[in-house]
């Protein structure tokens, strides 16, 4: 059994975080999201991988390498053009045969589901999730236990089965890829080739999705993301943590971090390699901080992801916050997490002005922004890579 996983897309909707990588490897406990679910699916038994890459796949290649680390096998092809999810999975024509399992590098899904999915014996296999608004999703119609219809974002849903994106195939589906056209959306998509085998005749189950994944489709389902897998954690500390540091619950440390006097960190807590936190610092729970990461005097930290090579100065307060890589946080720098009026804080992604559907929610930072001493930054803030503020600036 082989694994087929889509990586070649940038994640638009996850920017400034994507400016500089792929969704799928972006952080989540310390690791790369493709790596959750390589971890998962060698779990279940799959031990050979191919990996359809594109938008800045070197730095898929330079992390998975061959892929001998995870005991695994990996195979890299290019997608040249993403025009859809036909034209992604036809990709990986040549490189397996027989039944093979699709997977989004952007969904995490557990180990005992995968297992379950492989399991199966029909043509193909469509995992759905039951939703309350199928409307915005593409669903399923079935006949008992086989699939007979899937509609695309239908006016009166039929079912609340909704398409989630994860297939069990064999390599017939080749066929019908090839016979699939531009959907209204311009793209190749999959369902296309579906509803084609299924017309076909051939027996096309489904498989439901219970507690077992999450979609990471915008900046703040990180933080969902890592609160759950931090959930797994178990403490372990590796670096030096001095005699006046208080670790309370389950804290990883990382080689070659030291953990100064009046640190208080409560768990569940990820701390990177090569770090230097404190003194007198508090970290609260659900917080992971990369590789490289400087956490000063009475900082304080809380629900957040800190990537690799980041300065939080001195005195600063960070919340329910997305940080990049290689920021500098200056003396001071207050982000805000929590509107007066305890409603869902709203985000501007590119053109679109979102409910995140969380009442806190701090800052999403791409790489490489320096703030100045005594900058505030209000809650649901997007600050683009490279960015800088001036002392005292408000940021909006």
């Amino acid at each position: 059994m082989k694994a087929v996983i889509l990586v070649a897309g940038e994640g638009t909707r996850m920017r400034p975080l994507t400016t500089t990588r792929p969704k799928a490897m972006l952080p989540i406990a310390n690791k790369p999201i493709l790596e959750h679910i390589v971890d998962a699916a060698v779990d279940a038994g799959i031990d050979e991988f191919v990996f359809i890459t594109g938008y800045f796949e070197d730095s898929i290649k330079d992390y998975f390498k061959d892929g001998e680390k995870w005991g695994a096998k990996i195979e890299y092809v290019h997608q040249t053009q993403q025009r859809g999810t036909a034209d992604a999975i036809g990709c990986a024509r040549g490189s397996v045969t027989g039944r093979f399992v699709v997977l989004n590098g952007d969904v995490l899904i557990s180990s005992d589901y995968l297992a379950k999915l492989i399991s199966r014996e029909e043509d193909a296999v469509i995992t759905v999730k039951e939703v309350e608004n199928p409307s915005d999703f593409g669903v399923i119609e079935t006949s008992g236990e086989r699939v007979t219809k899937i509609i695309e974002k239908p006016e009166v849903p039929p079912t609340d089965l909704a398409n989630a994106g994860i297939y069990l195939f064999d390599d017939s589906i080749f066929e019908f890829i090839d016979k699939t056209t531009l959907s209204e959306r311009g793209e190749l998509e999959i369902t296309d080739s579906l509803q084609m085998l299924i017309d076909s005749g051939a027996n096309v189950g489904y498989e439901i999705l219970e507690h077992d994944w999450i979609d990471v489709g915008r900046p703040w389902d990180m933080l969902d993301a890592n609160e759950l897998l931090l959930g797994e954690v178990k403490a372990e500390c590796n670096g030096l943590v001095e005699p006046n540091a208080t670790l309370i619950g389950e804290v990883v440390v990382g080689e070659g971090t030291l953990i100064r006097n009046g640190a208080y960190i409560i768990g569940p807590v990820v701390i990177g390699n090569d770090c230097d936190i404190g003194p007198n610092c508090f970290i609260r729970p659900s917080t992971s901080i990369g590789n490289g990461v400087r956490v000063g005097n009475a900082v304080e930290i809380k629900n957040s992801i800190i990537m690799d090579n980041t300065h939080v100065g001195h005195l600063s307060y960070v919340g329910d916050s997305i940080v990049g890589q290689e920021c500098n946080f200056g003396a001071g720098t207050k982000v805000a997490n929590l509107r007066h009026d305890g409603r869902n804080v709203r985000v501007t992604l590119g053109y679109q002005f979102l409910d995140s559907g969380r009442r806190k929610l701090g800052v999403i930072m791409g790489d490489g922004v320096h703030t100045a001493i005594n900058t505030s930054i209000n809650v649901g803030t997007v600050i683009e890579s490279g960015s800088f503020t001036k002392p005292g600036e408000v940021v909006r």
